[in-house]
């Protein structure tokens, strides 16, 4: 049986196709840049997931842990490891609500979520400082029209 070498991108018409480029450029640039979140958040004692969590429970104090896993496009039993490291750590509160939990930071969560949030939040332009406000508009809105038809 003859062996082959795989084939390169200059070999393989797939990756002239414009989705497969944009796709793997988009996944080099996204992988890059939770790389680079990770290692800004670790400053601060958490990891990108727990970030995440913290981010989406101060914006909406009060949420279920199931509206949290949607958010986080996550199952419920990742939600709730995160839940409980956060909660040993006082960061977070859950409280029973019926037949649910809802979800509201502790004092040392809304510190951590003051502080942390608009730092984060003012690195990532950096991250866009290739593109003009008007790309990364145009950006915006092609990546939620292609989101919109993931649905």
């Amino acid at each position: 049986m003859l062996e082959t070498a795989p084939a390169t991108p200059s070999q393989n018409a797939t990756f002239r196709q414009p989705a497969v480029l944009a796709w793997l450029r988009m996944l080099r640039f996204v992988s890059r840049t939770q790389r680079l979140s990770a290692e800004r958040l670790r400053g601060w004692g958490v990891s990108l997931a727990q970030f995440d969590v913290i981010a989406q429970v101060g914006a909406d104090e009060g949420m279920t842990q199931g509206r949290l896993a949607e958010r986080l496009l996550t199952t419920q039993g990742n939600v709730c490891q995160l839940l409980q490291g956060l909660e040993k750590r006082g960061l977070i509160e859950r409280r029973p609500q019926g037949r649910t939990k809802q979800l509201f930071l502790s004092a040392a969560g809304r510190a951590l979520f003051h502080d942390l949030v608009p730092a984060h939040e003012a690195w990532l332009p950096e991250r866009f400082a290739a593109l003009t406000p008007d790309e990364q508009g145009e950006l915006s809105r092609l990546l939620r029209k292609l989101e919109r038809s993931q649905r």
